[in-house]
């Protein structure tokens, strides 16, 4: 069975509220918003305002950057997210790739290994305060002394955590800890400090799923890069074939992607969970309506 969360970003009050209930009537399961601070709305003020106006859909950060979040503070907004929902919040992190992120904050962006060494910490303890644990850390990584989530305590009993990554040793790490791993299939970031190389080769979503799986059994979620319901699918696939240098043959065999007639979309879900274990999938804000009629064929693929 699949699942399909949709992750948009507030433009207006209005704007935003309908697309929460209509996320909600289609039957996605939830509704997500990214973190980039300075650059889009801020997650979890923008998904408490959509749980004032829906009910069962569930709804979580697509995803927090660690770098530039204090355990403490991301831990109060997840549970006050999970008090004004019911116990809808989903806590989704990952370690962050944009240099001006870190400017903005006042600190130097770490190497890879720097993000991820912090993205685990920053990960662990909020887990441990939101689980109402009294949390003391002391690493290059980070330090906090005593932090406790005294109030306001989550109505779920553990908040789902979602990691998404493509990194190796992230992968791994959530492989073990994490409930939901989201397959970004991003590699290095590039030059301009917002786009990134992708890693869409059919043998490195092999290996990353491998990973995925190396330490436990949690749910596999891609992100899906484009939708698009076409009779033609080679032409729609053609500029970005030729960009990453793939065939478009290699191409639809890829999770990030959807795009096809209905039958061949739902295929390749059914595809995908056969090949990589994958049940879930988040596309973004512009697909909600593309994708909304086919959701009870999608459930079912």
């Amino acid at each position: 069975m699949a699942e399909f969360s949709v992750q948009a970003d507030p433009e207006d009050a209005a704007g935003w509220l309908g697309t929460a209930r209509r996320a909600e009537g289609a039957g996605f399961s939830a509704l997500l918003v990214a973190d980039h601070p300075g650059s889009c709305a801020s997650p979890f003020v923008a998904l408490a305002a959509a749980a004032a106006v829906t009910s069962t859909i569930r709804l979580g950060s697509y995803v927090v950057n660690a770098g530039v979040r204090e355990p403490i503070l991301l831990a109060a907004d997840v549970a006050t997210l999970d008090v004004v929902s019911g116990g809808r919040a989903v806590l989704g992190l990952g370690a962050g790739h944009t240099p001006a992120e870190w400017d903005a904050v006042g600190q130097v962006r770490p190497d890879v290994r720097g993000r991820v060494d912090r993205a685990i910490a920053v990960a662990e303890a909020t887990v441990r305060l939101l689980a109402g644990e009294k949390v003391t850390v002391a690493t290059p990584e980070l330090t906090m002394l005593g932090a406790e989530l005294s109030e306001p305590r989550p109505v779920q009993e553990r908040i789902p955590l979602l990691v998404g990554t493509a990194n190796s040793r992230l992968l791994r790490w959530a492989s073990g800890h994490a409930d939901i791993i989201g397959l970004t299939g991003l590699g290095r970031t590039r030059a301009d400090g917002h786009q990134h190389e992708a890693r869409w080769r059919l043998d490195d979503i092999d290996a990353q799923v491998a990973l995925a799986r190396a330490d436990g059994e949690p749910v596999l979620e891609a992100l899906v890069q484009q939708v698009e319901i076409t009779d033609d699918p080679a032409a729609a696939l053609a500029e970005t074939a030729d960009r990453l240098g793939m065939g478009v043959r290699d191409l639809r065999e890829v999770p990030f992607l959807l795009v096809g007639t209905p039958d061949e979309i739902v295929g390749a879900v059914r595809r995908n969970r056969e090949r990589w274990g994958i049940t879930r999938y988040a596309v973004r804000g512009n697909a909600l309506d593309l994708l909304a009629p086919l959701l009870p064929e999608l459930a079912t693929a």
